[in-house]
């Protein structure tokens, strides 16, 4: 099963509809996601804390890494860099943090509010090689702007 965008956009727009708590919506985006398509063994969010600091936030699937540094892994690479992180095989980046032996790919987005700053970064893994497109990098980030772009800073 691979995931239709169409249709799981307007089912997150609805669920998330006048919610204004990030966490609320954070678990109602990851469960949609996460259930939408057999490529995702584990899809979280981890949000910034702190300086420089990620902890875990709503995720479904194995235990996730509770804290990483913005210096380390690919999810600190989305943080510190604010650019989306595609990795098609985890075990050729440097850095990168085995919270799950199973991941062989990776997609890591960064979450911004409406002031544009950073409050989290959602986190996509895959059992399977090489299993994200561009069309996922796309896709993603304009759900994530439409439900956290009108969070206030």
């Amino acid at each position: 099963m691979t995931i239709d965008y169409d249709s799981i956009t307007k089912t997150i727009a609805a669920l998330t509809e006048g919610e204004t708590d990030s966490v609320a919506l954070m678990a109602t985006v990851v469960c949609e996601l996460h259930h939408a398509d057999d490529r995702f063994d584990w899809t979280g969010f981890y949000r910034v804390t702190g300086p420089q600091m990620l902890k875990i936030g709503p995720y479904q699937g194995g235990h996730g890494c509770l804290t990483i540094p913005f210096s380390r892994g690919v999810c600190g690479a989305a943080a510190r860099t604010g650019e989306v992180q595609r990795v098609d095989d985890v075990d050729a980046f440097p850095g990168h943090i085995a919270c799950a032996t199973s991941t062989r790919s990776e997609i890591v987005l960064p979450v911004r509010n409406a002031a544009g700053a950073l409050i989290a970064v959602l986190d996509i893994d895959s059992d399977r090689p090489a299993a994200f497109t561009v069309e996922d990098t796309a896709r993603l980030a304009a759900i994530l702007e439409s439900v956290f772009g009108c969070l206030d800073g």
